[in-house]
């Protein structure tokens, strides 16, 4: 491809950065309806299907406390989503979160939060779906070692391949498989309440008081794994160069995906409740699985295999649609490798950063690395997440105080509050676990050799 090249310079920072392809830039095709499903079909992955055991479990088994947990996630994260829908109105360029820390905080800190999500946090989250996948389809078709490898592969790149291709495609693949998983989630949902055999909203201690005081740490477990469950929003702003109207679709997509989430993970828990009663529900570990073998046969369980297999793949071609922005805005700013800052001349995507990030992923799942790495590092996703949205206090104070642009309700309370979570989870993160989280903060640190060797190049 015949590329030109020329140094521009922001005109918000007044740094210099390397421009390829002049003159090309990404097509803004994505409306409000594609934000929206993105933003839904990033969140839910396995998850739903899996966890809810767990988060019953943590609050003794009771049902409404921990339908206020999934509820009081929801709220946390919209917070935050609220707040990164002011940041997409006010810097809409590809790259979304990577350019606002950029832009306030300086490029070290940036690249930082780029390379983590090279190395380990995007990729390895395809490389887990991708394995996942493969795993869930030898439910129906037995496969032997090497066969699973060949799926995981096969599945990273068909949305390697469809990302190419184009990004309108990309995002009507990923709006139609996000539908059908969540008519897929909300369908068993609806079953289980209507033909759960008896099993009641009470807890199986119900005439047991459990003392506040011991069921705090368990609260705590629960919300720190339920905002794991919300965890994937933040990269619909790495899309945020090609939305049509960014200023205002992404506080409308924000706003009606984390609504969306919030009901469906509360109704898919009612009904696994009605299936099994809570106790029930916290000892199982595939509670999605175990609530339809209970209410109709085992046989049946394969529907949710086959409503996973959905899922799994909606939330991996999501996260290569998003994330491989961030690799693009961070080539085009001289800081990594520059074919992947150019946009492919047929099809207007950035091809090779899509290329990159689906053969780094398939290297993770191959070596099977993935999970140990993403123990380490994803507290540290979180720290990113909370910087970035710290980022609208700069804005704020460089702003010319247009009226006409959304504005987050509730500033400076609205940021704040979710910024404080974070860095709560973060710091808990860090105490609870001061081994793992260096090993985290030594792995994202490898990157600051790359980074000055990229900015003497």
């Amino acid at each position: 491809m015949p590329s030109s090249e020329s140094m521009v310079t922001s005109p918000r920072t007044g740094a210099k950065t390397m421009s390829l392809c002049a003159g090309r830039e990404l097509a803004r095709v994505l409306g409000v309806r594609d934000l929206v499903l993105l933003i839904i079909g990033t969140v839910i992955g396995s998850g739903i299907f899996l966890v809810p055991g767990l988060i019953l479990a943590a609050v003794g088994n009771s049902l409404w406390l921990a339908l206020c947990v999934w509820l009081l996630g929801g709220m946390l994260s919209l917070l935050g989503a609220l707040t990164y829908g002011e940041l997409s109105a006010v810097n809409p360029q590809a790259g979304g979160l990577y350019v606002y820390i950029r832009d306030c905080f300086g490029r070290f800190p940036a690249f930082l939060f780029g390379w983590t999500l090279f190395l380990v946090v995007s990729t390895g989250s395809v490389a887990t779906l991708a394995v996942a996948f493969s795993n869930y389809l030898g439910e129906f078709v037995p496969l032997a070692a090497w066969g699973l490898k060949l799926v995981s592969f096969s599945m990273i790149g068909v949305i390697a391949a469809v990302n190419v291709i184009g990004t309108r495609r990309s995002a009507d693949l990923q709006n139609f498989s996000t539908v059908v998983k969540v008519f897929g989630i909300v369908a068993i949902a609806v079953l289980l309440l209507v033909f759960g055999k008896g099993a009641n909203f009470h807890t199986g201690n119900a005439g047991t008081a459990i003392p506040l005081s011991s069921l705090l740490p368990g609260i705590g477990i629960a919300v720190v794994s339920v905002l794991w469950a919300y965890e994937g929003w933040q990269y619909a702003t790495f899309a945020a160069g090609e939305a049509r109207n960014p200023g205002r679709d992404f506080p409308m997509a924000f706003l009606a995906g984390i609504s969306v989430l919030a009901a469906v993970y509360i109704l898919a828990n009612l009904g696994y409740v009605r299936a099994l009663g809570p106790a029930g529900v916290a000892k199982s570990n595939r509670v999605a699985a175990t609530a339809i073998a209970e209410v109709f046969s085992p046989a049946a369980a394969k529907v949710v295999t086959l409503v996973i297999l959905i899922s799994i793949f909606s939330a991996a071609n999501s996260v290569v649609l998003t994330g491989s922005r961030v690799f693009y805005a961070m080539a085009r700013d001289g800081v990594f490798f520059r074919r992947l800052g150019e946009i492919h001349p047929r099809f207007a995507t950035p091809a090779f950063a899509v290329g990159g990030m689906a053969g780094w992923a398939a290297v993770l799942a191959a070596t099977g690395t993935f999970e140990q790495l993403l123990t380490y590092v994803v507290f540290v996703g979180w720290a990113f997440y909370a910087l970035g949205a710290a980022s609208i206090f700069v804005y704020r104070k460089r702003s010319n105080g247009d009226p006409s642009r959304y504005r987050v309700p509730g500033y400076p309370w609205t940021p704040l509050v979710f910024i404080a979570t974070v860095a709560a989870i973060v710091m808990n993160t860090i105490l609870a676990q001061p081994v793992r989280a260096a090993i985290g903060i030594g792995m994202v640190l490898t990157g600051a050799p790359a980074y000055f060797i990229w900015r003497k190049v």
